[in-house]
Order: structure tokens, then C-alpha cells, then sequence
């Protein structure tokens, strides 16, 4: 017996990045949110809870205040979703940093640190 597989979540998550990114951009004023990047969303099977990984440019400081800024308006975002999106029931909304970019740049700088090194007489 083959068991069939919902791609539901996937869906409503690309639905629910999309539409947080826009928002935050165009929408939400509060002035602690910097320079954020919504990197992903992951919705759990049962469509109920999803995480939303946020990419912040700036110091450990900025980081911090746009990820309180964000969990402030949480309500005010799932809100905005429910509004806008088709959807039975808004999964609740957890915010989570993405340092993947940061660790990518300074895996990059100590490549870098490396090759310079061995160029160097």
C-alpha cells in the first residue's frame, strides 16, 4: 500500500514567506525592525506552527532589536495572513534568526585568511 505524501505544508509556507516578506517590508512600521530578509518558513504537518527564519544585517544590538520588534508584531503579522491568505487556520507564527549568512562570510574570510597565507613568502 502506498502511502500519499501532502505537499500542504510546503505550499502554505511559500505562501506565508511571500506574503511575511512583503508585509514586513511595506507594512510594519515599528522603528526596531532593521534591514530583515524572511530566508524561510517551515509549516508542520499538521499546518499549525510555523517557523520563520529572518536574516538580519547589522550588529548583535540590531539583530536583537529586529527580532523583538518581529515578535512584537507576531500578532499584527498573523493577523495581516489571515486576511490576506486562503486558509482555514493561520499556523502560529515563530521567529527565529538565520545565521547561515553570517557563517557562510566568515568561513569565506578564513578561506581568504588561508590563501593569503600561503601566498605570502
Amino acid at each position: 500500500m502506498r502511502r500519499s505524501t501532502s505537499h500542504r505544508p510546503e505550499r502554505v509556507a511559500t505562501l506565508i514567506q511571500e506574503s511575511l516578506a512583503a508585509t514586513i517590508a511595506l507594512k510594519l512600521k515599528d522603528p526596531r525592525v532593521g534591514f530583515a530578509t524572511i530566508t524561510g518558513v517551515t509549516v508542520s504537518a499538521d499546518v499549525k506552527h510555523a517557523t520563520v527564519r529572518v536574516s538580519v544585517l547589522g550588529s548583535d544590538e540590531e539583530k536583537q532589536a529586529t527580532m523583538d520588534g518581529l515578535e512584537h508584531a507576531r500578532g499584527f503579522l498573523r493577523t495581516h495572513l489571515a486576511r490576506t491568505l486562503d486558509l482555514r487556520s493561520v499556523p502560529e507564527l515563530h521567529m527565529v534568526l538565520d545565521r547561515g549568512l553570517e557563517h557562510a562570510t566568515r568561513i569565506d574570510q578564513i578561506i581568504d585568511s588561508i590563501k593569503q597565507d600561503e601566498t605570502d613568502p
